[in-house]
C-alpha cells in the first residue's frame, strides 16, 4: 500500500516529458536553461539491461548504501530502519524513481542492493525504476517494466544495506536531492528543475524542427555539401 501525494507538477506535464528520450530533454534544457549545460545529468556510463523500455519521469527517492562493511546496528534496529526506508520510498510525490549512491569508494558495486526482490517491492511501492552507481543482479527475474540504470551487474549482495535515505546523493556525476524531478532512459538521466519543466516539451519540439532539414538532406540520395550548407542555414532560421 503506497501513499502518493499530488505532485508539484500536473500529471500532464510528466506525461508530456515522457514522450521524449533523455538526450532530447537535454537538448531542450540547453534552450530553456543554458546555464545548466554542464550540470544536472549523468556523465558516466551506466548499464541499462532494458534499453527498450520507454523513458521514465518521476520524483527522486534518494538513498546511500554500502556493502563491504556490515551494518553496525543491532538486528532489531536494522529491521526498524528497513521499514522506515520502505515508508520513505512508498510515500510522497508520485510517480517515484529510486536514486541510490553506493558509498563504498573503490569497492563501489561490491554487493548488489537490487535484484528480483527489491525491484518487485519498489515497483509495488510506486517506483518506476532505479538509477544507481552500485550493482544490480537477477536480471531475468527483474520486475517487468521496471527500468534500471546501474554502475555494474554482479552476483552477490554481500553486506549491502541502506546507510541513510532522504539526503543528497551523487550518482554517475549527477547530484540529486529527495523529490527532484528525474527524466531517464537507456542513455542516462537528468534532473529537471520544477520551474522550467513545463517549458521543455515545446523546446523539444523546436529541437526536432531544427534537426529536420539537416536530417532530410543527410539521408537524401541527392546529398551534397552545398545542400547541407543550405539546410544548416534553414535550421538556424527556425524559431
Amino acid at each position: 500500500m503506497t501513499d502518493t501525494a499530488t505532485g508539484p507538477l500536473p500529471a500532464a506535464v510528466l506525461e508530456a516529458l515522457g514522450r521524449y528520450d533523455t538526450p532530447t530533454i537535454c537538448n531542450a534544457m540547453e534552450i530553456v536553461a543554458p546555464e545548466r549545460r554542464l550540470i544536472g545529468y549523468t556523465t558516466k556510463q551506466l548499464v541499462c539491461p532494458f534499453p527498450d523500455l520507454p523513458p521514465i519521469v518521476g520524483y527522486a527517492r534518494t538513498v546511500a548504501i554500502r556493502s563491504v562493511l556490515k551494518s553496525s546496528l543491532p538486528a532489531e534496529e536494522q529491521s526498524k530502519r528497513r521499514i522506515e526506508y520502505y515508508e520513505y520510498v512508498g510515500t510522497g510525490h508520485g510517480p517515484r524513481i529510486s536514486v541510490i549512491q553506493d558509498i563504498d569508494g573503490p569497492d563501489v558495486g561490491y554487493g548488489a542492493f537490487w535484484g528480483e526482490v527489491q525491484s518487485n517491492v519498489h515497483k509495488a511501492l510506486g517506483c518506476l525504476g532505479v538509477i544507481t552507481d552500485g550493482s544490480i543482479r537477477d536480471i531475468p527475474q527483474w520486475a517487468p517494466g521496471f527500468q534500471a540504470l546501474a554502475g555494474s551487474i554482479g552476483p552477490s549482495h554481500a553486506w549491502v544495506h541502506a546507510e541513510s535515505f532522504g539526503g543528497e546523493v551523487r550518482v554517475a556525476g549527477m547530484t540529486v536531492k529527495s523529490d527532484d524531478l528525474i527524466h531517464a532512459d537507456q542513455h542516462g538521466a537528468i534532473v529537471i528543475p520544477l520551474d522550467i519543466a513545463a517549458k521543455l516539451p515545446e523546446a523539444a519540439e523546436l529541437c526536432g524542427r531544427r534537426e529536420t532539414p539537416i536530417l532530410e538532406i543527410a539521408r537524401s540520395p541527392d546529398f551534397s555539401l552545398e545542400k547541407l550548407k543550405a539546410a544548416l542555414k534553414r535550421s538556424t532560421e527556425i524559431h
